[in-house]
């Protein structure tokens, strides 16, 4: 990477790289530099979209109820396979039941924070930012506008998934004024891995990405 940000970043034939910075609360948050062999705004053409937003069966409610979410009917398709079973301003809790990996296309959430518990199933999350390895009892935590694609080794697989509509953070209570987990956290730093095995695509061509914008699919 160049010495230093938003500066000339040349590759071997002397063309250059195109700089993404990358966040997911505007210049205030977290963020990323991000280099790509092309240009990520180019875009051919934006497809029918249709809504995908959860049918509220009753609203206002405080009666408590058990889910059976392990009944939640299999489908092939990643996106399909996701049923939303409670929902309000904050969050909505999804359960999902996927066969297939997604092969043919690219997703990105824009609504909200993702955060996936591995019920059941084996496999390899995809992203820009690199891949990540995951079995049984991994959490996968996915910002906000992250492009990705979930590779599954099994067709058995059960994903409890939270979108949280705010950041996903560690707790303050468990955080220094440096961002440090401090000792009484349940968690620390060596039970989180990041993402590895950054791969390079430079293919030409048309992909299509599905995009999740207030409650359309786009």
């Amino acid at each position: 990477i160049p010495p230093k940000r938003h500066i000339q970043f040349r590759k071997p034939d002397g063309s250059l790289y195109y700089e993404q910075l990358f966040g997911t609360v505007g210049f205030d948050g977290m963020y990323s530099n991000i280099y790509h062999e092309h240009r990520p705004t180019m875009v051919k053409e934006i497809k029918k979209q249709y809504s995908v937003a959860p049918k509220i069966a009753r609203a206002n409610n405080i009666q408590s109820y058990r889910f059976h979410g392990f009944k939640v009917k299999p489908e092939n398709d990643y996106l399909e396979s996701r049923k939303t079973v409670l929902t309000n301003s904050d969050c909505s809790i999804v359960l999902a039941a996927p066969k297939q990996s997604t092969k043919d296309y690219f997703y990105k959430n824009t609504d909200a924070d993702e955060m996936i518990f591995i019920h059941k199933g084996t496999g390899k999350l995809r992203t820009f930012l690199g891949n990540l390895d995951f079995k049984y009892g991994d959490y996968l935590l996915i910002p906000r506008g992250i492009i990705y694609q979930i590779d599954f080794d099994t067709e058995d697989n059960r994903l409890f998934i939270v979108e949280s509509h705010r950041p996903i953070y560690t707790p303050k209570r468990y955080r220094n004024w440096f961002g440090q987990l401090l000792e009484h956290s349940p968690f620390c730093e060596r039970d989180m891995r990041r993402p590895e095995a950054l791969e390079t695509h430079d293919e030409k061509g048309e992909f299509l990405m599905k995009i999740k914008k207030q409650n359309e699919m786009i």
